[in-house]
C-alpha cells in the first residue's frame, strides 16, 4: 500500500517571533509532502522588522525566506475561502499558527472566522483535527487566560513560545529551535533538532 500523503496547515500571524515561523517551515518541509500556508499581513510587516527581509503575501520567494527550495510549500490568500483547509472534507494531519496573536487566539476561541487562518482553525476544532497555537506575548491578562482556557476546553493545544536552556544553545536559532522541536513533536513527527531531556543518560 502506498503512503498516504501528509498535508499540513500553517498560519503565521502578526505577533512577535517570526523566527519561530521561519525556522519551523524549513523543518516541517522535511516531514510533510504539502504545507498550506497564509500569512496575515502583520505577519509581513513582522518579518520585515524582525528578519530583515521582505516578504510578498502575493508571491511568497520561499527559497529567500528560508534559505532553501521547498516546493511543498503552497501560499494562500488570507481572504480567500476557495481552498482546501478552509473546508472540512480536506483531510490534513493538523494546524499550527506560529506566531499565533492574541487576536488571532481570541477571535478563534469565539468561533470569529474573518479570515483564512481563523476559518482553518475553526475547521480543525469542528472536524477534532489537530490544532497547535503558538502564543509569543507577555504578561497575559484575564481576558487572554480566559480565551485560552476556552480553547484548550475546545481541543487546541496550546504550545507558548517559551525557549528551553538546557541545552545550552548557541545562537538564537539554537534557542528558537527548542520551540520548533516541541511543535514537530505535538504533531507527531520525530525530530533530530534537540535532543531529548537525559536521553544520553539512558
Amino acid at each position: 500500500m502506498p503512503s498516504r500523503t501528509r498535508r499540513l496547515v500553517v498560519g503565521v500571524t502578526g505577533a512577535s517571533g517570526a523566527i519561530y515561523a521561519q525556522r519551523f517551515l524549513a523543518q516541517a518541509a522535511r516531514h510533510f509532502d504539502d504545507i498550506y500556508v497564509t500569512l496575515s499581513r502583520q505577519a509581513v510587516q513582522v518579518a520585515g522588522t524582525e528578519l530583515g527581509i521582505s516578504l510578498n503575501p502575493a508571491a511568497l520567494d520561499v527559497e529567500k525566506w528560508l534559505g532553501r527550495p521547498a516546493p511543498q510549500i503552497h501560499l494562500l490568500d488570507s481572504n480567500d475561502y476557495y481552498t482546501p483547509p478552509a473546508s472540512g472534507s480536506f483531510v490534513h494531519d493538523g494546524m499550527v499558527i506560529v506566531p499565533c496573536s492574541m487576536g488571532t487566539a481570541g477571535r478563534i476561541a469565539h468561533g470569529i472566522s474573518n479570515d483564512l487562518v481563523t476559518r482553518a482553525a475553526d475547521v480543525c476544532l469542528k472536524e477534532r483535527r489537530p490544532l497547535i497555537l503558538v502564543p509569543r506575548e507577555m504578561p497575559w491578562n484575564l481576558i487572554m487566560l480566559r480565551n485560552m482556557t476556552q480553547l484548550a476546553e475546545a481541543g487546541a493545544t496550546i504550545l507558548p513560545a517559551s525557549p528551553a536552556w538546557y541545552h545550552q544553545p548557541k545562537s538564537l536559532e539554537d534557542l528558537a529551535d527548542t520551540v520548533v522541536a516541541r511543535i514537530l513533536q505535538q504533531l507527531g513527527v520525530e525530530q533530530d533538532l534537540v535532543r531529548p531531556w537525559m536521553e544520553e543518560d539512558r
